[in-house]
């Protein structure tokens, strides 16, 4: 399960290069791990036309990592975020609209685009 504290060693320190906005597709994401020791961090972001946000890769109903395989985190139309594990489904701004924890939010990550690169923030 991926630890989502702030104090989290494994979480990146702001200004960690992600990725960059074009290797993202429109609507598209990228799942991001990071360790140190025995902790893991684990995030993704989700680009939407100019916009991208990032969130903890954690179902806010069972605590569990959203996908099943990297970076799959998208219905097959591109307009919902799905937790693999039962269903769930989530706009692309982290509410969850149907499932278990309908009326619940995704937890951010918080992340910025400076010059067309993806960062931590």
């Amino acid at each position: 399960m991926a630890s989502s504290e702030p104090d989290n060693p494994a979480r990146p320190p702001p200004g960690t290069r992600l990725c960059a906005v074009a290797d993202l597709a429109d609507p598209g994401t990228r799942g991001f791990r990071f360790r140190e020791g025995s902790r893991l961090f684990a995030g993704f972001v989700v680009r939407e036309g100019e916009a991208v946000r990032g969130f903890v890769d954690s179902c806010p109903h069972a605590g569990w990592p959203l996908a099943a395989l990297d970076d799959r985190y998208l219905t097959r139309d591109a307009r919902h975020i799905l937790c693999a594990g039962h269903g769930a489904l989530f706009r692309l701004d982290g509410a969850c609209v149907a499932g278990p924890c309908t009326g619940e939010r995704l937890r951010p990550w918080p992340v910025e685009v400076r010059d067309g690169e993806v960062f931590t923030a």
